[in-house]
């Protein structure tokens, strides 16, 4: 794999792995799943109980919390030729410097949710849910699916660990790069789980409108 790959990857996976690691901030915008409660990028938020079993099932994944790797956790699940294919398809579809500021944001997120997640006391479960390869991917993406069918990374983010905490690193995030940056990195995780969605032939999936 090289090295653009490995990094886009590393980015993607603290994309699925930051929002699987956070419980408990400050006073969020939204706070009830209904109508009116939708996360700063779009699509609705979750407040239900967060699925540490399957966060715990990606990070081991990925190598364990200690030496995670999303590259590792990403190839598992969907093999380094769909891996390499869509590492291409996202730098020509958003450019080489918003692929690398995706890149750069999900590394930053992942480290701000991580110390998030330390401060509110989340532990993950000792024993991961029995997850791997396609099965753990498509989990992710029915993770990540709202009522309607469509795929939002917000909503990822808030089930993986807590909504509150999701806000607490989207500020983190905001104070660090600015608000663009955060935007692009929910953009483009949108667009890179909505395909990672088809090649599971999960065709019902549908693609949020920030993408």
């Amino acid at each position: 794999m090289n090295k653009t790959v490995f990094a886009l990857a590393v980015a993607l996976s603290f994309g699925a792995a930051t929002v699987v690691q956070a419980q408990t901030a400050p006073a969020a915008p939204m706070q009830q799943m209904n109508a009116s409660a939708m996360n700063w990028f779009g699509g609705p938020t979750y407040n239900g109980a967060p699925a540490l079993d399957v966060t715990a099932a990606l990070v081991a994944a990925g190598g364990g919390a200690a030496d995670f790797s999303f590259a590792k956790a990403l190839v598992s699940m969907l093999g380094e030729k769909t891996v390499n294919a869509e590492v291409a398809k996202l730098t020509k579809q958003y450019g080489e410097k918003n692929v690398t500021d995706f890149i750069n944001g999900m590394t930053f997120a992942v480290k701000a949710g991580l110390k998030r997640a330390t401060e509110a006391g989340v532990t993950l479960p000792a024993a991961p849910a029995e997850l791997k390869g396609a099965k753990l991917a498509s989990t992710l993406v029915i993770a990540g699916t709202v009522p309607n069918g469509t795929w939002w990374s917000g909503y990822l983010f808030d089930k993986a660990l807590s909504h509150d905490l999701h806000v607490k690193v989207m500020q983190d995030i905001d104070a660090a790069a600015g608000h663009g940056a955060d935007e692009n990195t929910h953009k483009i995780l949108n667009q890179a789980m909505y395909d990672v969605a088809q090649a599971l032939k999960m065709k019902d999936v549908k693609l949020a409108t920030l993408h």
